[in-house]
């Protein structure tokens, strides 16, 4: 059986490169149920990864976007073909594939990749996280004054409630930026962003992500400081930080 960091990393990069004959292309898509956009691209790096994994991994479990899981075995492969549609759509190069392994419901190793920018961040469990292969870290900034945050869209962030806590934090921040979501937390992780603030994902948003973040040294909880997975697969969020800056985004929340 292959080393399962070693098939993620080559299993993303081809999946991933496969959406770039779609990319700046026209905005070409379909909308779901839920109004969010469906490219080919999308469809296509799904299955590809689905067959890579049955064929290097006969029988295992796989949760993904758009195919869904036809099980509800808790150690299985995770999937988001692309992670940022809106922005691929779009013609924004931020967008990724993300792919993970968990076991018992916790990933353990997993990577996110940025076709269009040539960026791969992996991690397994107790080994770091990289990008390109060279070791990444998070950030040391120790207060929220003079930090780098980032978040989803603001309709999401009013939407949910985030958005008062978000503007809060703002006051003492050096900057703030929305982008997407795993862009967002994986500027955290190698420590170009100090927190990430993800008002509503779903599992296949946030299992690689949140693999690379903690292996680079980072914190990552929902909005109470708990664990994101607890609530399950759907309606969840995220927090992802260089840790230090942590209590001041949660009691910015709580206060």
């Amino acid at each position: 059986m292959p080393n399962r960091l070693e098939f993620i990393q080559s299993a993303i990069r081809e999946a991933g490169d496969a959406t770039l004959a779609y990319f700046q292309k026209g905005r070409n898509y379909d909308l779901k149920g839920d109004q969010t956009p469906l490219t080919k691209a999308d469809t296509l790096a799904e299955q590809m990864l689905r067959d890579r994994i049955a064929e290097a991994f006969p029988g295992e479990s796989i949760l993904g976007e758009e195919q869904g899981q036809s099980d509800q075995r808790r150690n299985r492969w995770v999937i988001d073909p692309i992670d940022g549609t809106k922005s691929f759509v779009s013609g924004v190069p931020t967008f990724a594939t993300l792919l993970a392994y968990e076991e018992n419901g916790i990933p353990i190793v997993g990577a996110v990749y940025f076709p269009a920018l040539g960026e791969l961040m992996s991690a397994a469990k107790g080994e770091g996280a990289t990008c390109n292969g060279a070791p990444i870290q998070v950030s040391t900034t120790p207060t929220i004054k003079g930090s780098i945050l980032a978040c989803g869209g603001p309709l999401s962030m009013i939407k949910y409630g985030r958005w008062d806590g978000f503007a809060k934090l703002s006051e003492s921040a050096l900057t703030t930026r929305t982008w997407s979501d795993a862009y967002g937390h994986m500027l955290v992780a190698t420590g170009r962003a100090d927190a990430m603030i993800d008002p509503i994902v779903s599992r296949w948003d946030l299992s690689a992500v949140r693999i690379v973040v903690q292996e680079a040294g980072g914190t990552f909880t929902d909005f109470q400081g708990g664990d994101p997975f607890d609530k399950g697969d759907d309606i969840l969020e995220a927090i992802s930080s260089n840790g230090l800056v942590h209590p001041d985004i949660l009691a910015a929340y709580h206060s």
